[in-house]
């Protein structure tokens, strides 16, 4: 059966949704997700074969159905996970960074006996950005946005609108002809990608940052160098899951 893809967007929007810190509905995001690759059959008035043959996790369905959603398990949230592109996320990765990698950072379930929509977006933030980087490296920047590891109210910015800002600068850099990879074997082409690349983005984060006016300069320097790190490192995912696919193929038709 064919399962579900949401880009970090949709599952960012997903995630604030259910937080309540959206006008849009979850069940909307999820129909908006799945028409998206299902043009054809809308068009042709087919698409109960279509949904039909989809894999609904039983999380969705509770969504679907319009259930209340408070708190998520960390099953739960593998299996959001799951449904982003190009993600690697697992429940048994997720259980050593609560229990000891991230632990400062996760803690304990904030929601009853689960864990809260901010504390799912730091697991999807700790698995695109470890595609990049070294856990102490993320734990460096996790200080730097959230001071008190112990508290939320002095966050810098939410996780999950941290997560929605750098899945919105990845579509930037998805939809700009300019952030596009291009096979640029030539240094002076090089040069000329990077200064366009890095006016564009630069272009893209102000408009995210005007949204943190309150900040000071330094903490806002602090989101600004963490979006585009997460945003670049969800590339190299893509590169990553790329490479898989090549070498599944590779290896499959091998007749």
């Amino acid at each position: 059966m064919e399962a579900i893809t949401l880009s970090r967007i949709e599952m960012s929007e997903l995630l604030l949704s259910l937080h309540g810190a959206s006008e849009r509905r979850p069940l909307n995001i999820l129909q908006e997700a799945w028409t998206k690759f299902h043009r054809e059959e809308v068009q042709e008035g087919t698409t109960l074969p279509a949904f039909l043959s989809t894999e609904i996790p039983p999380f969705l369905q509770k969504i679907i159905n319009g259930g209340r959603v408070k708190g998520l398990s960390l099953g739960e949230i593998a299996t959001l996970g799951h449904l982003i592109e190009y993600s690697t996320l697992s429940v048994t990765a997720m259980q050593n960074w609560v229990k000891r990698d991230f632990k400062e950072y996760l803690g304990s379930p904030r929601e009853g006996k689960k864990y809260s929509v901010n504390q799912a977006a730091l697991l999807f933030m700790i698995d695109d950005l470890k595609a990049a980087l070294d856990f102490e490296s993320i734990r460096q920047l996790f200080r730097l946005l959230f001071l008190a590891p112990e508290r939320d109210d002095d966050d810098l910015v939410e996780p999950a609108q941290l997560y929605y800002g750098y899945a919105e600068l990845f579509e930037e850099i998805k939809s700009s002809p300019v952030l596009q990879v291009q096979g640029l074997a030539d240094r002076s082409a090089q040069q000329e990608y990077s200064t366009k690349a890095d006016r564009v983005l630069k272009a893209s984060l102000e408009n995210m940052m005007q949204r943190l006016s309150h900040l000071t300069r330094t903490q806002r320097d602090a989101v600004r160098n963490m979006l585009m790190i997460a945003a670049i490192s969800v590339q190299t995912c893509y590169f990553q899951a790329l490479a898989r696919q090549y070498c599944n193929a590779a290896l499959f038709l091998d007749f």
